[in-house]
């Protein structure tokens, strides 16, 4: 049985191998109940093979794994009543309705007929989706098929969500709505795990970062704390014109602990900078004599992504795609 008291996840020294390829290397992370955990990561950082083996999917090499207290290498099959998991695609049936979905997934979780309406028909409420229940899968919209899919994670009342990534290829608005939903699930008791390429998304709904990589834990703390840690303050100047980015990443390369980085998208340039309050007096003072126009400059704390980029060395867009060794 599941231990109330204890960690909802207690990982020490696991070690996963394919082949030549080592996915875990010895990874450490200890979780207490009551937050969301967001595990950061390069691609094949091991982030998904974790996340396989929390969920008793990939059996590690060496080390000690337990969830909620039980022995998930000894008891995989405890481990599984206590867990609920979602992956990066809906995996709905689209010929069904939305409550034909949940109530046929709660039986096969054991629940008996009325047990298992009642379950369905909460989850429907919980996820606001019971205007939409007796509607086929295939008229649900993107976001709608994910917050079924959520649902069907959660028909059998898990102490722990694994949320590996999603929010996968959904336009802002259904990030938004799932992200409603993800903070009413943990509002209401669930422990949620997730994986994520967006920093934005571990900043809006995680109370604890982990950032992996190489399959190990090389940063651990609140948003907050990894910010202050790892990150220094940046200038920031929003250029009128993206023809004048290369003149103010060059004059304001000198201002800098770190090269300027410049994204033409937003037309901004962006530099790591000490002294704060010195520093944008300065900036100031040099686009002011370069003459070119801009629409803004100012100084602020560095995001998750400068973190991020700082400690591995590599953006987090380029965690597109699932550990390559899972």
């Amino acid at each position: 049985m599941s231990n109330d008291n204890a960690p909802i996840i207690e990982a020490r020294g696991l070690v996963k191998r394919f082949g030549e390829v080592e996915a875990l290397a010895g990874l450490d992370l200890v979780a207490e109940p009551g937050r969301v955990v967001a595990v950061l990561g390069p691609n094949g950082a091991g982030k998904t093979t974790f996340v396989r083996s929390l969920a008793t999917l990939v059996r590690p090499d060496a080390g000690s794994l337990r969830v909620a207290g039980v022995d998930a290498l000894r008891r995989p099959e405890q481990v599984r009543r206590v867990i609920g998991l979602a992956g990066q695609f809906a995996a709905v049936e689209e010929a069904m309705t939305g409550r034909e979905n949940l109530h046929m997934i709660a039986r096969l979780f054991g629940h008996d007929r009325r047990g298992a309406a009642r379950n369905a028909a909460a989850v429907l409420d919980q996820l606001g989706l019971t205007e939409a229940a007796d509607r086929l899968v295939r008229t649900y919209s993107g976001g709608m098929r994910r917050r079924l899919d959520l649902g069907a994670s959660l028909v059998g009342a898990p102490r722990l969500l694994l949320l590996d990534e999603p929010t996968t290829g959904l336009d802002p608005r259904s990030r938004n709505e799932l992200w409603e939903a993800i903070r009413s699930l943990v509002a209401a008791g669930t422990d949620v795990l997730l994986t994520t390429q967006y920093l934005d998304e571990a900043d809006q709904l995680a109370q604890r970062v982990v950032i992996v990589d190489h399959g190990r834990v090389i940063a651990d703390g609140t948003p907050g704390e990894l910010k202050s840690q790892a990150g220094r303050d940046v200038v920031e100047v929003r250029a009128a014109s993206g023809a004048d980015l290369g003149t103010l990443a060059g004059a304001l390369a000198r201002l800098g602990v770190d090269a300027p980085r410049i994204d033409a998208g937003t037309k901004r340039v962006t530099v790591p900078v000490a002294g704060g309050r010195a520093a944008i007096a300065e900036a100031v003072r040099v686009v002011d004599g370069l003459g070119v126009e801009v629409d803004d400059i100012g100084l602020r704390r560095p995001t998750l992504d400068e973190v991020f980029l700082t400690l591995t060395g590599a953006p987090a867009e380029a965690d597109a795609d699932a550990d390559v060794a899972a």
